[in-house]
Formats: C-alpha cells, sequence, structure tokens
C-alpha cells in the first residue's frame, strides 16, 4: 500500500476520497490548501461554497480527524496568486477568456501540492475530481468519469505525464448521487453539502468588479457598434464582455446579436448576428497531448471548447511553433462551422464515443 496525500477541499467529494482510500490500507495524509485570504480581504468575504473559505478548513480537519487521518493546512497563497490569479487578470487585459481552474489543476493541485506530497513521501496526489487515469501501453490517459454530468476531465487536460502517473481520482468510478449515499453509510459530515461552483477567488463582486479593481484602465467606457459600423450603444470597458456573448448588452435589435469581435485599438466592442461568429477552424497553443505527438494526418477526434459545450468532430493538425509555455502548437479544423470562442478558454479534444480525453491546447488569438 502506498502513502498518498490527499488535496481535502472541505467538500463531499474529497472527504469521500479520503476515507475510501484509508479503507483500501492506504497511508493516506489530508492537505488542505490556504489559496486566497478570503477572510481578510474582499470585505471580509467568507462564502461557504468557496474552497477557500475558513469554513472548508474547519470541516476538511473534521473530516480527516473522523476517519482517524492525519491532516495539515499548508499557505499556498503566494503560488495561487502568481500561478493562477495574477495570469487570469494578465489575459482579461489583453482581451481574453481564461480558464483558472485548469491553471489551478495543473500549477497548484498537481503542481505545487504535488511537491509538497513529494516531500512527504508520498507516491501520489488524490483529489475528488470526477475523472479516471489509465495507462495505455506506455503513456498516461484521462478517462472520462462514470457520472458523464459530473465529468471534469476539460479541467485536467493540461496535466504532464509525470502529473497522471501521480494523479488518483478515487470517485471517478462513481456517480454523485453514489458519492453523497456513500458519504452518509460512513458519517461522513460533508455528505450533503452544496456544491462549489463559481470561480473561488472571486467575492461578492463578481468577475467585473474583481477585475475593475485590479485593471481600472480595461474599464474604459466606449462605443458598442454593428459589424456593419452604425453606434448601438455604449459599454462600460471591453473586459466585462467575451466573444460570443449575448445576454447583458444593453441593446435593442430586431434580432438577437452576440459580441463578435473586441477591438482594443478603438475601445470598441464589435456585435454581430450568430453566423458572424461561425468559423471553419481555430488556432491552439501550449497544447498537451497525452498519447504523444499528434499524427501527421492529423488527429481525429470529438472537441468541447467550453466545459458544458457540446463535443463536435474536428479533426486537430500541427501548427509550426510553440507557444508562451513552450508547448506545441496546432490547429482543429471543425467537420462543420462552429461559433468563434474567445482566445484564452481551452479546446479539450476526445476520442469518438467521448471516453478518454486525448489532450487539447489554449485558444490563441486569430492572427
Amino acid at each position: 500500500m502506498a502513502r498518498i496525500v490527499v488535496g481535502m477541499s472541505g467538500g463531499v467529494d474529497s472527504s469521500l476520497s479520503a476515507a475510501l482510500l484509508s479503507e483500501q490500507g492506504h497511508e493516506v495524509v489530508g492537505v488542505t490548501m490556504q489559496l486566497w485570504p478570503c477572510a481578510e480581504q474582499d470585505g471580509g468575504f467568507t462564502r461557504e461554497d468557496s474552497c477557500c473559505s475558513p469554513t472548508e478548513t474547519i470541516d476538511a480537519r473534521a473530516v480527516a480527524q473522523g476517519a482517524g487521518i492525519r491532516h495539515y493546512v499548508i499557505d499556498q497563497v503566494d503560488d495561487f496568486r502568481r500561478g493562477v490569479v495574477d495570469g487570469f487578470v494578465e489575459a482579461y487585459a489583453n482581451g481574453q477568456t481564461p480558464n483558472p481552474c485548469v491553471r489551478c489543476n495543473e500549477k497548484i493541485k498537481f503542481g505545487s501540492l504535488w511537491e509538497h506530497a513529494k516531500r512527504l513521501g508520498a507516491q501520489q496526489v488524490a483529489t475528488g475530481h470526477y475523472a479516471r487515469v489509465e495507462q495505455v501501453f506506455d503513456r498516461h490517459v484521462l478517462r472520462t468519469a462514470v457520472d458523464r454530468n459530473k465529468d471534469q476531465t476539460y479541467f485536467l487536460f493540461s496535466l504532464t505525464q509525470e502529473q497522471l502517473a501521480a494523479a488518483h481520482f478515487p470517485v471517478g468510478g462513481l456517480t454523485k448521487d453514489e458519492v453523497r449515499a456513500a458519504s452518509r453509510q460512513r458519517g461522513i459530515v460533508t455528505a450533503d453539502k452544496h456544491e462549489s461552483q463559481d470561480i473561488c477567488f472571486i467575492g461578492k463582486e463578481g468577475v467585473a468588479g474583481f477585475l475593475r479593481e485590479r485593471i481600472p484602465e480595461a474599464f474604459v467606457r466606449g462605443a458598442i457598434r454593428h459589424r456593419d459600423g452604425r453606434v448601438l450603444g455604449e459599454h462600460q470597458g471591453l473586459a466585462a464582455y467575451t466573444i460570443g456573448q449575448r445576454k447583458g448588452l444593453g441593446v435593442a435589435w430586431h434580432e438577437p446579436l452576440f459580441v463578435v469581435g473586441l477591438d482594443h485599438a478603438t475601445n470598441t466592442v464589435v456585435l454581430g448576428e450568430r453566423d458572424a461568429l461561425l468559423v471553419d477552424e481555430l488556432p491552439l497553443t501550449d497544447c498537451t497531448w497525452h498519447l504523444g505527438e499528434l499524427p501527421a494526418s492529423g488527429l481525429e477526434c470529438r472537441v468541447r471548447t467550453r466545459h458544458r459545450g457540446t463535443p463536435v468532430p474536428a479533426r486537430i493538425v500541427a501548427r509550426p511553433g510553440g507557444g508562451p509555455g513552450g508547448l506545441p502548437n496546432a490547429t482543429v479544423r471543425f467537420a462543420e462551422p462552429q461559433p468563434r470562442t474567445n482566445a484564452g478558454q481551452a479546446c479539450v479534444a476526445y476520442d469518438e464515443r467521448e471516453e478518454l480525453c486525448l489532450g487539447g491546447g489554449w485558444i490563441a488569438p486569430a492572427s
């Protein structure tokens, strides 16, 4: 049996993960990471569904004590700020829409936490993610969770082979209902706890308020124009909009309009009909492929450009050069035109049956 560090967020999924591994005979060490000073900042913000809330730490410790396992709290605020929050703010300042949960998994939960686990002599890191890891020949790949409605492989696509080899997802083979039932059966105090939904470091002020405080220069008023040039209204700042956005535009029109462009040179939000969003392909950068390099002929797959989006048929081909992170570029070519997604979002590839997550990349700005 192995020594395994379990990232305990205070939720039911990580709580049951720790209990299951302990029951299997592993030496479990529970670790709760303090990621953001929720109680000291944002006006005393202590939202209960935030993984950095003091309430979550208290719950995680109670579960660990009930299971008879060691529990530690480690300060990861600086790493989290540098690895996740700073990039989140910078991306919005550059007109991109980032995905901080992917970065957190890559840099914190299977980055900083894995380094901490190795110092403790652990062989693996476990979390409450709904995903599975399998070995295919000499490679480690992600398999989608049994509960497809809870599957979180989209947020794990960028993990390296070393990280996947060390990753353990004990609840990936269970449905959410089974997780709650198993937790109740064991008397785990978080069994019926509600789930966290939003970005953990965003408080009551919302994303726009969080960004306005840090990059006020991105909230200069400007024109909202139709793509034919007509002025339709005034926006409150480019950082408050994203490509494909339909709601909250404050514009009356005879048919639905979407954000189809953010012109930073003129500080203009450009609107258009849905057809103006359709593209045949998207450039990807800093790609991670779990099965190795892309085939010369390209990878036939299904891709998802949003976590809740429906995977669509596509072929991904290698593109010359590499991204800011030093990983390879690629181009995703859709079988049928698809609505364009803003740069900074993740594009994740799955096999034809949507059982294996094959990797993915970050959508790059259009050239």
